[in-house]
């Protein structure tokens, strides 16, 4: 198992492939990830990498954020996140991740956090038809209907589909695949949407249903090395 990359939601474009198809994809950029701190077996119980992406002014640090950061020789990061990892796939602090840690058709799988909707209807929130246009129906064409039975049990069964906030909550979409990397900008290429707002974060690992890609490098690619390539080129 391979660490993943924390990415940021750039938007939606679209590509074209050999055969002139148009694909959709999401754009992410993995600009400036990088390593700032290791969890060890002996030290912490567990074994993960602690990657750390964006800019954030040392002010709005606390102070053991600031300590943590000085002493992996990194500027301060927007965003944290720990990726659990067997031991033989640890990297060094300060490392700087590439984009091309990913290859093109490889499937990964995406995490982040949806957009928020506010109070939704039963009808938005989930797929419900509504009630009828006529016979009857006054003023309530877009509710619920009934939500629960009769005095027995006398009340609402948890988990009822109905009325409520809808979106902000973390969710996974699985196999989606990699049009194409440009490892040169930190950008990777994904088909469809992914979930998440504009300029938020979002998890990008291996798919756990699917086989890593042979070309994927183990542990990582690093931008170093990605320079050095480029250079052999």
């Amino acid at each position: 198992m391979r660490t993943g990359l924390i990415a940021q939601k750039l938007g939606m474009s679209s590509v074209f492939d050999a055969n002139g198809s148009h694909i959709p994809v999401t754009v992410l950029s993995v600009a400036g990830c990088q390593v700032t701190g290791i969890r060890t077996a002996e030290k912490d119980g567990y074994t993960a990498v602690q990657l750390g992406i964006g800019s954030k002014k040392a002010k709005n640090c606390s102070k053991s954020e600031r300590a943590n950061f000085a002493k992996a020789k990194v500027e301060p990061k927007a965003k944290l996140v720990e990726f659990r990892v067997p031991a033989d796939a640890l990297l060094e602090v300060g490392a700087e991740l590439s984009a091309d840690h990913f290859v093109a058709g490889q499937p990964v799988d995406v995490s982040g956090i949806t957009i928020g909707r506010g109070f939704a209807g039963a009808m938005k929130r989930h797929n419900f038809g509504g009630l009828r246009a006529t016979h009857g129906v006054s003023l309530s064409h877009r509710s619920h209907g009934s939500t629960g039975c009769r005095q027995d049990p006398g009340r609402v069964f948890k988990n009822k589909r109905m009325a409520g906030h809808m979106g902000s909550v973390r969710t996974t979409t699985q196999n989606l695949k990699i049009v194409q990397v440009d490892a040169e900008r930190g950008l990777i290429f994904v088909r469809g949407n992914v979930p998440g707002a504009e300029n938020s974060y979002v998890l990008v690992r291996d798919a756990v249903k699917k086989a890593r890609s042979k070309d994927a490098p183990y542990p990582a690619a690093l931008k170093t090395a990605a320079v050095a390539k480029g250079g052999e080129a």
